[in-house]
């Protein structure tokens, strides 16, 4: 048991969680967070609590932000703006089939100065980009460091975020620290229609979310399937679809027509022959 706090480093961005130490910052509280170029200003936006679960393995909160430290971050966000401005403005003139996703900016020296800064921008294009020349053109722009990296699909959807076809933000950019393989034979086993536009995500590839509920339908080999008549406790009805999460099936009733839901067990039929087998 122990205590934790989460922040972010943009409004409505990812959440971070730490361990506050001897610190206790309040919501809208600017605070320190080590990283692996040095101390960043986040915002906290949930205050310090005590939490059930194991604190040991979080990073600590370096500590809250100063004057300095928070002059150094707009010094740094305003490096960052101008860099995707000039970023933007010279792919145009290279006639590169490039998109800026995001720019990083990081000031190594400690008077806040760009002597040793570096810049990383994050694009994304069709297929491999000689931005040899790109690179040079910038590096004289923003008279420091640049690096270029190519992002995936995946990769561009989860930096610059967004709202899912299930109206929450995106799993990519909350929760998810890990791309698995998402395949279209899961769809197909949650009977899902095979629309493209129904089963991809922002990235315009499978949606991670189909892998969540894949298990439950893997191992639902007890399970009629659609089309296949089976007896009901209301009569003889053909299953319109199943429901392996909350083991249920919508059927529609043979005789009236009416379709409704009921449980799996409902219309087994080794199910309801092994109940109403004689005990002796």
């Amino acid at each position: 048991m122990g205590m934790l706090c989460a922040v972010s480093f943009t409004r409505y961005g990812r959440l971070y969680y730490l361990d506050p130490g001897e610190f206790r910052p309040a919501v809208g509280d600017r605070v320190l967070v080590p990283t692996d170029d040095g101390t960043e200003v986040a915002e906290c936006v949930w205050a310090a609590q005590w939490v059930s679960d194991d604190t040991d393995g979080f990073p600590r909160l370096a500590g809250l932000a100063g004057d300095a430290d928070l002059r150094r971050d707009e010094l740094q966000r305003k490096r960052k703006a101008e860099a995707k401005v000039a970023a933007k403005r010279l792919i145009r003139e290279h006639g590169l089939p490039m998109k800026v996703i995001a720019i990083d900016h990081v000031l190594e020296s400690p008077g806040g100065t760009t002597s040793g800064s570096r810049t990383t921008v994050y694009f994304t294009a069709p297929h491999r980009v000689d931005f040899r020349a790109l690179v040079r053109d910038l590096g004289a722009t923003l008279h420091c460091r640049v690096e270029l990296r190519q992002l995936s699909a995946r990769d561009s959807a989860r930096v610059q975020g967004g709202i899912g076809s299930c109206g929450r933000d995106l799993c990519c950019a909350t929760f998810l620290t890990d791309f698995e393989p998402v395949t279209i034979r899961m769809a197909k086993d949650q009977d899902l229609p095979l629309n493209p536009l129904r089963i991809s995500g922002a990235c315009g590839r499978l949606m991670c979310c189909l892998k969540y509920e894949h298990p439950l339908y893997a191992n639902s080999s007890n399970y009629p399937t659609s089309g296949q008549r089976v007896e009901t406790p209301d009569g003889l009805a053909k299953v319109v679809s199943r429901h392996p999460p909350s083991e249920t099936v919508t059927v529609r009733q043979i005789e009236d027509g009416t379709v409704r839901r009921c449980a799996v067990a409902d219309v087994c039929g080794s199910r309801r022959a092994y109940e109403g087998a004689d005990p002796s």
